[in-house]
């Protein structure tokens, strides 16, 4: 087989990414399924006192839904995603500034945290939804501050949770991973697949 073969296929047209996302863009187009991006409006802000795994799940769901609610696309299925990096009980979503991405790395530095990625699959015909939440645990390396400051300077921490990426120059931060690496970088594949097989969205290339 290719390695470039699709391994799934769309049962029919009407996919939407709900993301502006390249790397969930990426992760899904490498299966070779067909879709649209229309990307979410919803604001990421956190509910006071939210824990990461209804955060994630309800984002995820929000996502969807919102883009299902004006799509006039003819779109049918919907994928939302969210992620979000967990340290020291504090969630850490994408930096506002330089700053605030050192503060993160810093934080981050020699130590394990924890990576939620939520997911939710909404039919419009059927209106109905599946959605879920990966957890993903991360050793990083010791980080010097003239590496924090030539991360930053490389302008990657700028729009990811946690303020790094681990497909990319990040990659070499990253000294163990306990769970799923595609959760990691954006959306849990394994459990998305599942979610568009048991909505009968795609269906298996061969």
């Amino acid at each position: 087989m290719s390695p470039h073969a699709a391994l799934f296929r769309n049962a029919a047209e009407g996919l939407v990414l709900a993301s502006a996302s390249p790397r969930r863009r990426d992760l899904l187009a490498a299966l070779g399924l067909r879709f649209n991006i229309q990307p979410s409006l919803v604001e990421e802000t956190p509910l006071a006192g939210e824990a990461p795994r209804p955060h994630v799940i309800r984002l995820s769901e929000a996502k969807a839904l919102e883009v299902a609610a004006r799509d006039e696309s003819g779109g049918r299925w919907f994928i939302g995603s969210d992620t979000i990096v967990v340290q020291d009980g504090l969630l850490l979503g994408k930096p506002a500034d330089d700053g605030e991405a050192a503060a993160m790395l810093r934080a981050l530095s020699g130590r394990w945290h924890e990576v939620h990625s939520g997911f939710a699959v909404h039919d419009r015909h059927s209106g109905h939804t599946l959605s879920d939440a990966v957890l993903t645990r991360v050793l990083f390396r010791e980080l010097t501050e003239a590496e924090i400051a030539g991360y930053i300077a490389s302008g990657e921490p700028c729009d990811k949770a946690g303020s790094y990426a681990i497909q990319g120059l990040g990659a070499y931060m990253v000294r163990a991973i306990e769970g799923s690496y595609t959760s990691v970088v954006g959306l849990p594949l394994s459990e998305v697949i599942d979610a568009l097989l048991a909505q009968g969205a795609i269906l298996p290339a061969s």
